[in-house]
């Protein structure tokens, strides 16, 4: 273990600053992995689903392989944290589907749906109400159409030129006769794009006049007045009316629609537009925002709210806007609009018996709000039932309580406490109650046939690994009887409750040898019918070893993680291995809930494109997943001790597989993305565990995000020992292992900002740390690009066999 010296973050910068000179650059082409690594990531992608709503029919999505470099190379605008392609008015970066069929819930008369381009950009596909038509936007290379299928044709249609304006999102929504859709259009007459100044009107300014206003490290923020200009420009829409037969209206003026939705029974819509001023402190949605019920043809019914700028918020996890939020359609109901008012200001630290109130306003819009229900806790959601009952949760950061309650939504008289629990205790989770989609469209909990039970389904966590599970739900006693609980050698998910008299169940199954398919399962029968019959889409991992191991760390916390072996290995034979580790640090406030085993020991092995399993084809162990819990109790903050904490469950980890025989204790590399890059700085500077290690878009530097972090409420001017201690960056010197820094040259994550890597690396070499910095163009937090995704699994390559594998002795 290494001795940990205090340093000061001076002597650290003129390292940095003297490093500026030394730093090599290296015009590096995309390069490719091995081919065993290539065929695996270039396989066929698995259908992904959707479910009629009343479990009528299955549609199944094509799912393309990764894009190219040349996709997220086009010209992307970023402005009041929305990343957007100007020339489709759209998202530059959302994922497609390229084609479309349509089966029969019972696994038969599947059929591809006809009369989609060729090749399709598919996204955004939503269900008619009545379950007989789906609509979807179509991207192409200037703009996105909106279309609709018939679905009992199996037929596509184009209902719009490419004008839908999808820069804000949501972009369309049905009403509830399935013959209509309302959608944001591009203002017909937009003219062209604000052009920037060649000469600047002045210089930019922004003004604090004392009040505080804390707010984390946003990113694409607007910087000037034409960045105003232009935010204005593309998020400027027109809202229009249009039936399937092509027929179509506008309602009312352009404006920036945050969000418009239809009431249930199709006679209103709920219309969120943004308003000036625009702020250059926080993104678009804490920017002021006007909701107003208006009819179907445009016209104001009532203005809900006038919500102003947030930029000045009360600070911690359990903070809220002061005002009204949260505005919702109560899902049963024909037309009631909903919504929430903190009752102590939006501030965790007042000292106030209730912390936000439930607010009504039924059609037709007249009188005043009607104030309900109040909650102890932060409210946190609401499942609409019926005329008598609904399901309100509430939610308290500090110490993870979550309260679920039923309430009448007509009364307001009180709730019913059905769980008061921690949802750090995962073994007590009684799970969530089931819905169904009601004639409108809109989710409603699941009654029996008798009105007198629902259904609970959950992962069912237990010693075991997860065993998820059916329960029916008795509403007047609140007692529970188990329908159905997923059985060895099998990893079994319920889907949807298709039938409540009959008892169908529709799961998704798989094994360690069999890979994800859709199942019903009769409950009173106990048969199984499987109606999916997709491939194992990775065959090449077939052979590969998979192990859920338990160890405990030093202080008795409990530890669990997936190893992962070469295909016909044999310890005794071969020998110990080379190994990879790879965590995310999670925080805990009891050790009990820290211990909790996750996931299970009967999932089929599938890994995605840059996983560290991958690496099992070259000859390495792999420990996946391993538990990184950081606890704190009572009084204690998990962060207080986080890097002995991070030190202890590597080091756990560590003996546990060089103990099986399976792993070289000198050659075990650690790897993370995000936080879990964070963690393998930490482990680098902090001990002397691992031959080298990548860290993947990191923050390495806490003062950089001053006002938290993760999981971390206080500020780093109140504990600035506790943002020192936790930065890698203020103990590059102390570091010795080499370590690989990966970064995607767009990360819009707040807190990763690619400078965070930049300036660590320049940390490492100015400190004679072997180190390699790898940004990657275009590619955000996560990395997509076909190229950017290979290469990434190259650097791993040469990083690993370079210094772990072949380290020298």
């Amino acid at each position: 273990m290494k001795k940990t010296t205090k340093t000061t973050l001076l002597s650290i910068a003129i390292a940095v600053v003297c490093s500026f000179s030394l730093s090599a650059q290296l015009d590096t082409p995309y390069m490719l992995p091995p081919d065993d690594i290539l065929s695996i990531v270039d396989a066929p992608a698995t259908p992904s689903v959707s479910i009629h709503p009343r479990g009528e029919m299955m549609l199944l999505f094509d799912n393309p392989s990764m894009p190219g470099i040349d996709e997220l190379a086009r010209e992307e605008l970023r402005l009041a944290g929305v990343r957007f392609d100007p020339a489709t008015n759209g998202p530059g970066r959302a994922r497609y589907n390229t084609g479309i069929s349509v089966m029969d819930m019972d696994g038969t008369n599947e059929r591809r749906l006809r009369g989609l381009p060729y090749p399709a950009k598919i996204n955004n596909v939503r269900w008619a109400p009545d379950g007989s038509r789906i609509a979807f936007l179509v991207t192409v290379d200037h703009g996105i159409e909106l279309w609709y299928a018939d679905l009992s044709k199996a037929e596509a249609f184009r209902l719009t030129e490419p004008v839908v304006n999808d820069v804000l999102g949501n972009p369309f929504t049905w009403l509830s006769d399935s013959e209509t859709l309302i959608y944001t259009q591009v203002p017909a007459g937009r003219g062209e794009a604000p052009l920037r100044p060649a000469v600047p009107a002045g210089p930019v300014v922004q003004e604090s006049i004392g009040r505080q206003a804390p707010a984390r490290t946003f990113q694409d923020l607007l910087t000037d007045r034409h960045d105003e200009e232009l935010f204005e420009y593309y998020a400027t829409a027109q809202l229009v009316k249009i039936s399937l037969n092509g027929d179509r209206s506008n309602i009312g003026d352009p404006a920036i629609f945050r969000s418009v939705s239809s009431s249930p029974d199709g006679n209103y819509l709920m219309v969120m537009s943004i308003q000036r001023p625009f702020s250059y402190l926080v993104p678009q949605f804490r920017f002021p925002y006007n909701v107003e019920v208006w009819d179907t043809g445009g016209q104001l019914v009532r203005t809900i709210a006038e919500v102003p700028l947030m930029e000045e918020m009360p600070r911690g996890f359990g903070a809220t806007s002061p005002g009204p939020r949260s505005f919702t359609w109560r899902n049963d109901a024909p037309a009631t609009v909903y919504w929430v008012e903190a009752l102590d200001g939006g501030d965790p630290s007042v000292d106030v018996p209730y912390r936000d109130q439930l607010v009504r306003l039924e059609s037709p819009f007249a009188g005043e709000p009607r104030k309900g229900l109040k909650l102890e806790l932060r409210y946190a959601g609401i499942t609409w039932g019926n005329d008598d009952m609904a399901v309100v949760y509430e939610f308290w950061r500090s110490d993870r309580r979550m309260v679920t309650s039923f309430f009448n939504p007509n009364t307001h008289d009180g709730k019913d406490v059905i769980w008061d629990r921690s949802t750090e205790d995962r073994y007590g989770d009684p799970g969530s109650f089931m819905t169904v989609v009601n004639e409108n469209g809109f989710s409603v909990l699941q009654f029996d046939n008798r009105g007198r039970s629902l259904y609970l389904s959950g992962m069912g966590a237990s010693p075991e690994g997860n065993r998820p599970f059916v329960d029916e739900f008795n509403i007047r006693t609140k007692s529970v009887s188990r329908l159905w609980r997923s059985e060895s050698p099998y990893y079994e998910v319920p889907i949807r409750l298709l039938d409540t008299r009959r008892g169908r169940l529709l799961t998704r199954r798989e094994s360690t040898s069999d890979p994800q398919n859709y199942f019903i399962r009769d409950l009173r029968s106990g048969s199984l019918d499987q109606i999916t019959f997709f491939p194992d889409p990775q065959p090449q991992l077939r052979d590969v070893t998979r192990e859920m191991i338990h160890y405990e760390r030093e202080d008795g916390v409990s530890l669990t993680a997936e190893l992962y072996l070469p295909a016909g290995y044999d310890p005794e034979a071969d020998g110990p291995l080379p190994a990879i580790l790879w965590a995310y640090p999670r925080e805990f406030r009891s050790a009990d809930a820290a211990g909790q085993v996750t996931g299970s020991p009967y999932t089929f092995t599938r890994v995605g494109t840059t996983s560290v399993v991958l690496f099992v084809t070259q000859g390495y162990a792999v420990l996946n997943n391993a538990s990184f819990p950081i606890v704190g109790e009572g009084d204690e903050e998990p962060n207080d001790t986080f890097v002995e904490q991070l030190v202890a469950n590597a080091e756990a980890a560590v003996n546990k597989i060089v103990g099986m025989g399976v792993a070289d204790p000198r050659r075990i590399a650690v790897s993370g993305h995000s936080y879990g890059g964070f963690m393998t700085a930490n482990l680098l500077s902090h001990s002397d565990i691992f031959a080298a290690g990548i860290a993947r878009s990191a923050a390495f530097n806490r003062t950089m995000t001053p006002f938290g972090f993760q999981a971390e409420e206080r500020t780093y001017w109140e504990a600035p020992e506790i943002y020192f201690r936790m930065s890698p960056f203020s103990y590059a010197h102390q570091v010795t292992a080499p370590t690989l820094l990966i970064h995607g040259a767009a990360d819009n994550n707040a807190g990763t900002f690619p400078m965070q890597s930049e300036r660590y690396y320049n940390a490492l070499q100015g400190h004679g740390v072997t180190t390699r910095l790898v940004m990657l163009p275009y590619e955000s937090h996560g990395y997509v690009a076909r190229e950017s995704i290979l290469h990434v699994l190259w650097e791993y390559t040469e990083w690993l066999d370079r210094y772990v594998k072949n380290r020298e002795n």
